[in-house]
């Protein structure tokens, strides 16, 4: 937008640059240069670097390539202390689709923007014990890196400017917009232990058309080699022969698992277009992404009785293969109409998550069984409709009052496809439990088609009041179909009560709807179990029922709910004449009625089986508005810069954060009362609270000299903890060493060459008790930075 849809936010995102952003070295800039930076939301340019109500990072395209990461997630994990991206292996969707999360809070917490307007969610919901478990999020992934401009992530509240998820804050990629010249990089490189080789191809293109007009094209293809870090299984194979061991047993593939990172190809492309119509201008931006992965489930022995030994002897690894596809386009026009600033647009995107099992059968169709199976899959869509307007007015002590307003409407659309028969089916072989084993496709049963909309209105001003102190407000009211209404509001201000020195303080409230994947997603699974007098078969139910299920209904559970925030923060700014900027920010978030994904409740349970009647479901979880949690943290970010005369410049970036996350009240619905650690069980709150880095902290140096320009970086993982049936364990903190050369052969071409993980750092071991027989030697669903060691890369860069 070119009017902000939060002015005092947009001050913050592009104005605060080397206060709040420096996170990384060319973060640190002066006054001039801020100037000339245009930050999506922000017409107001009367600003310094240091004028920012809320803490920003600022993140440009030179900061993502140095870090020599291939994935845009990845490489800002490593750039911004709050933000985590950990990595998980034998999750099942989540092994494509991982999650990340900004202060330490849920991934649906953060709101992600594309120049501005609202990106569109993944349709996989995490449920197998990853961060985040029962959330969703924007898959970052989707986007080419070689299509980003710059990464701009303001920590603080912003639900009232927005609108739903951005209680943990906003994450907006601007991209790329040049009406000439471009790039093409190659990047390659694989671990020390010589496994996860991947190459990335990636090209941008700036074209001019019309005079006026521009179409930046940006395309990269990306492949990568899974690594494995499993251990030897030391079990018995095969089963013995006349009381004696199968002569097989002392050949027998004993890494038999795969736990590391999937193997993956993804192919993106993304279109950045603008062109000046009459008086204002239109704009337009689209992508399309494909990923294609690959990932196991847990080996299936020979002599398991799930196993069918005349397809697989010597037993087989599920294969999970699922592919990912992201598509969206924008379409806007930026206007002036009776001394009004307007930005009319319009947007719609889709994610679809198919699952593809190969490698696999189901037992219950015996030797005849396939080997691979299309095991169904999701899609959500997203439509929004924005009209934005901004105008400036006369206000006391001769400043002006910048006013703001717009109105939203957007549609959310939820399906859930069905599997091959094969994919769920029992055909009652042997009794052998049905459907493709890895992963079980989705029955009709579990089939949606189900839709929502929402219309929101805001208003905000913000104030230069004196040349010391600016302030802002914003209010917002939603209405949404299924849950009803919201109203979130936002005050901000800063006062410069020295030279060079500033505070800042926001309070805001803010809410989540409960997303459409969590309204209905549903995954069933039909058994059949024996009647233990007749012996009769009879099919029964278990899974994931959504809300609207009338088995869910029976437990007391009503309709979602939004989930509701109030944070404060206050924060303290130095911007030193002598290349030294500082910021310190605490935080503290509050939030009610959090969504969580239950675990499973059986009829074992007489409370349940009462409730449940004569109904064919045997186990259920569901979502709920069960969690009030208070998150607090404190954030500091240093930067300095400094020249060498003939030996060049210096640049050091210093940044902390620590966060904690507290459970204030469980609840349940009231017919389950009593059942609260069945439903939220200590592994679940450990997970919520713990199993994110209590602390972070990276520290970055950047020496120029010449042609040469060398980079190292810091970065420390502090501990976390994560629960197990046979209790809490802490994993300690651990420190990164990353380090990489860059030449510049001439204005057009440079090379890199680098090592990450330098030392070759690996997470503390699981407790051996929780090692499935010394196979998961690490922390396989949730390592802050993976367990894949140390990696060394090269990189050629030719800008034309």
């Amino acid at each position: 937008m070119m009017i902000p849809k939060i002015s005092y936010l947009a001050s913050s995102l592009g104005l605060a640059i080397a206060v709040s952003a420096p996170t990384v070295f060319a973060q640190q800039v002066n006054d001039a240069d801020v100037e000339k930076i245009s930050v999506i939301g922000s017409r107001l340019s009367v600003r310094s670097a240091t004028e920012s109500t809320a803490p920003v990072d600022i993140i440009g395209v030179a900061e993502l390539q140095a870090t020599g990461m291939t994935e845009t997630a990845r490489a800002l994990q490593f750039l911004v202390p709050s933000f985590n991206f950990p990595t998980s292996s034998i999750t099942d969707g989540s092994d494509a689709v991982r999650p990340a999360s900004l202060r330490g809070l849920s991934p649906d917490h953060t709101l992600v923007l594309i120049n501005g307007k609202r990106r569109h969610g993944s349709a996989l919901v995490h449920l197998n014990g990853t961060m985040g478990r029962g959330s969703s999020n924007v898959d970052l992934n989707a986007i080419p890196m070689s299509a980003i401009k710059r990464i701009e992530i303001l920590r603080d509240g912003a639900a009232a400017q927005y609108g739903s998820d951005a209680i943990a804050g906003v994450i907006n990629l601007v991209l790329k917009d040049n009406m000439s010249g471009g790039e093409i990089s190659l990047n390659g490189g694989q671990t020390f232990d010589d496994d996860g080789e991947q190459y990335k191809i990636s090209s941008s293109q700036g074209i001019r058309f019309a005079e006026d007009g521009f179409a930046t094209i940006s395309a990269e293809y990306h492949h990568k080699n899974k690594t494995n870090r499993a251990g030897l299984d030391p079990r018995k194979q095969y089963a013995d022969i006349n009381g004696q061991p199968d002569p097989r047993e002392a050949t027998a593939n004993r890494l038999n698992h795969s736990v590391g990172d999937a193997s993956f190809e993804n192919l993106a492309l993304m279109v950045n277009a603008g062109y000046k119509l009459g008086e204002g201008e239109i704009y337009a931006f689209a992508d399309i992404s494909q990923r294609k992965t690959q990932s196991g489930a847990f080996f299936r022995l020979p002599s398991d009785a799930r196993n069918i030994p005349e397809i697989y002897p010597d037993g087989f690894l599920p294969e999970i293969a699922p592919e990912t596809n992201d598509h969206a386009i924008t379409l806007g026009y930026k206007f002036e109409l009776a001394d009004w600033q307007w930005d009319l647009s319009a947007n719609t995107g889709a994610s679809r998550y198919q699952y593809y099992v190969n490698n696999s059968l189901n037992a219950s169709l015996g030797p005849t069984s396939p080997t691979s199976a299309y095991a169904g899959g999701m899609r959500n869509n997203e439509q929004n409709l924005n009209l934005d307007a901004s105008k400036l007015f006369a206000f006391v002590n001769d400043s002006d009052l910048v006013v703001s307003g717009g109105v939203s409407y957007r549609k959310n659309s939820y399906k859930i496809f069905q599997g091959d028969e094969l994919s769920y089916q029992n055909y009652g072989y042997q009794n052998k439990g049905a459907g493709m084993q890895g992963f079980g496709g989705f029955t009709p049963a579990s089939t949606v088609d189900e839709s929502r909309n929402n219309v929101g209105v805001y208003v905000e001003v913000e104030n230069q009041l004196t040349e010391q102190f600016n302030w802002g407000a914003a209010l917002r009211q939603e209405h949404y179909s299924d849950f009803g209404n919201n109203t979130s509001w936002k005050l901000a201000g800063r006062y410069e009560f020295a030279p060079n020195w500033a505070i800042r303080s926001t309070i805001n409230s803010g809410f989540r709807a409960p997303s459409v994947q969590q309204l209905y997603f549903s995954n069933l699974s039909t058994l059949f179990v024996a009647d233990p007098i007749t012996g009769v078969l009879n099919p029964v139910e278990s899974g994931t029922f959504n809300n609207t299920s009338p088995v869910v209904k029976a437990l007391g559970q009503g309709e979602l709910k939004a989930e509701e925030s109030r944070s404060v923060s206050l924060g303290l700014t130095y911007q030193g004449d002598n290349g030294v900027t500082f910021t310190l920010d605490g935080y503290r978030i509050d939030i009610d009625d959090r969504i969580i994904l239950t675990g499973s409740v059986s009829r074992a349970n007489p409370v349940i089986d009462q409730l449940l009647g004569n109904n064919a479901a045997q186990s259920v979880r569901f979502f709920t508005n069960a969690v009030d949690s208070r998150t607090q943290g404190v954030e500091a970010v240093v930067a300095y810069q400094m020249s060498l005369a003939e030996y060049g410049d210096v640049k050091l970036s210093l940044s902390a954060q620590y966060s904690d996350t507290d459970i204030k009240q469980i609840k349940v619905p009231s017919l389950l009362g009593g059942l609260e650690q069945a439903l939220f069980d200590d592994v679940e709150k450990t997970r919520l609270t713990d199993a994110n880095p209590k602390n972070s902290f990276s520290a970055g140096i950047s020496h120029t000299y010449g042609d040469f320009t060398t980079n190292l970086r810091l970065n420390r993982f502090g501990p976390y903890t994560l629960g197990y049936a046979t209790g809490n364990y802490e994993f300690g903190a651990k420190t990164i060493a990353d380090i990489s050369v860059n030449y510049a052969v001439n204005s057009q071409l440079d090379f890199t060459l680098g090592v990450n993980n330098l030392f070759d750092t690996y997470p503390d071991e699981q407790p051996v008790i929780n090692q499935f027989n010394g196979i998961f030697k690490y922390p396989n669903t949730n390592a802050p930075f993976g367990f894949n060691g140390g990696y060394y890369f090269a990189e050629a860069r030719y800008t034309f």
